[in-house]
């Protein structure tokens, strides 16, 4: 039973070490995807662009259209940037972000699957740690 305990304190607490990684590093997985993707790093000068980036939702991709055109909008309002790109950045973007949900899955599976195999290795095949062997609790010598 305190076995059990154990695993799953320590499950929580691999859990929770992934959730506050995860929160923070996935802004910067989107930036790089879209860097992958093709997306552009433009910082704002035209008055009307510096006005729409703190408008945009905040790490999300937007699609908006300027000037007869399409784009889609990644806003980065702490450095005052914006990731831009078109249609066809934004469908290598989607392409992209689908493999790395893919890849995420499998090695989350894969983890889980080597501490369940450690969790039901039998460690008394192997003899298993006497605490009390002819040595002692301990290892050492005997008194008598």
């Amino acid at each position: 039973m305190k076995q059990i305990q154990t695993t799953l304190k320590l499950i929580a607490a691999t859990a929770l070490a992934v959730v506050i990684v995860g929160c923070a590093t996935e802004f910067q997985d989107k930036k790089d995807i879209a860097i992958a993707a093709g997306f552009k790093i433009i910082t704002p000068v035209k008055p009307e662009h510096v006005a729409l980036l703190p408008t945009l939702p905040k790490e999300t991709i937007t699609k908006i259209s300027y000037q007869g055109k399409t784009y889609y909008i990644l806003p980065d309002v702490k450095n005052n940037q914006a990731y831009v790109g078109g249609p066809g950045e934004y469908q290598a973007y989607q392409k992209l972000r689908i493999q790395k949900d893919i890849s995420d899955a499998n090695l989350q599976a894969a983890q889980m699957n080597q501490m369940a195999a450690l969790n039901q290795m039998n460690w008394g095949a192997w003899g298993g740690w006497s605490t009390a062997g002819p040595y002692g609790a301990m290892g050492g010598y005997r008194l008598r």
